[in-house]
C-alpha cells in the first residue's frame, strides 16, 4: 500500500494543500493523510494515525522532507522506524528503501536534508521574532488590542447598575448578559476601573 502524508503549518485559509495532495495522487499514493500543524510539533494526529496504519513493506510518499517533519530528530526516528517496518520513502524524487540495508550516503543525504529544512524553520523563527522586535522598537503595540469600555457588549452595560445595586449576582449577572463569570469579571474590571 502506497500511503501519502501532507503537510502545512497554517490554516487552511492561509494555506492550499492541494498542490501537495494532486502531487502525492501523481507519486502513486493510493490513501493520504493531511494535517495543518507545525512540522517540529512532536504528536501530530494525522501523521500519528499514518504510522499506526501502516504496514511491512508499505510505502510512504511526501512531497519533501519538510512536509513530513521540520525537526532533525524527528526525521531520524522515521528512518529508524521505516527501517523496522521494511518501508519505501519516497521524498519527492528521493527513494530511500528501507527494505534491506540503507547505504550510509543515502542516510547521510536524507539526514542533511533534514538538517536543511529545520534550518529553514530556525531562520524563519529568527526572521519573525527580529520583525516584532523591530516593530515593537518603532512603538507599535503587538499583541490584541487593549480593551476598552466602549468595546463592552450592550448587554452588560445595561445591567451593570443591577449588579453595583446589588440587585443581582455575579452568577445571574453572567447568565443574564450570555457570558462566562471570567468574561464577565474582565467586564466588571473595565467598566470600574474605566
Amino acid at each position: 500500500m502506497v500511503y501519502g502524508y501532507a503537510r502545512c503549518s497554517t490554516n487552511d485559509t492561509k494555506q492550499d494543500v492541494e498542490r501537495q495532495l494532486r502531487d502525492l495522487k501523481n507519486m502513486g499514493a493510493e490513501e493520504i493523510y493531511h494535517e495543518y500543524e507545525s512540522g517540529a510539533k512532536q504528536n501530530r494526529v494525522e501523521l500519528a494515525k499514518l504510522m499506526n496504519r501502516i504496514e511491512t513493506g508499505d510505502t510512504i510518499v511526501t512531497t519533501e522532507v519538510s512536509r513530513i517533519t521540520r525537526s532533525l530528530k524527528q526525521l531520524c526516528d522515521i528512518i529508524d522506524f521505516a527501517k523496522s517496518k521494511n518501508l519505501r520513502l519516497l521524498i519527492g524524487n528521493f527513494v530511500i528503501d528501507c527494505s534491506g540495508e540503507i547505504d550510509h550516503m543515502t542516510e547521510a543525504m536524507l539526514q542533511m536534508m533534514g538538517v536543511f529544512s529545520q534550518l529553514e524553520r530556525n531562520m524563519t523563527i529568527d526572521r519573525i521574532r527580529s520583525g516584532l522586535a523591530n516593530a515593537k522598537s518603532k512603538g507599535v503595540r503587538l499583541g490584541r488590542p487593549k480593551r476598552t469600555v466602549d468595546k463592552v457588549p450592550k448587554k452588560v452595560r445595561d445591567f451593570f447598575p443591577m449588579y453595583q445595586d446589588g440587585d443581582i449576582s455575579k452568577t445571574d449577572y453572567a447568565k443574564l448578559c450570555g457570558i462566562s463569570r471570567p468574561t464577565l469579571y474582565k467586564y466588571i474590571e473595565l467598566m470600574t476601573d474605566g
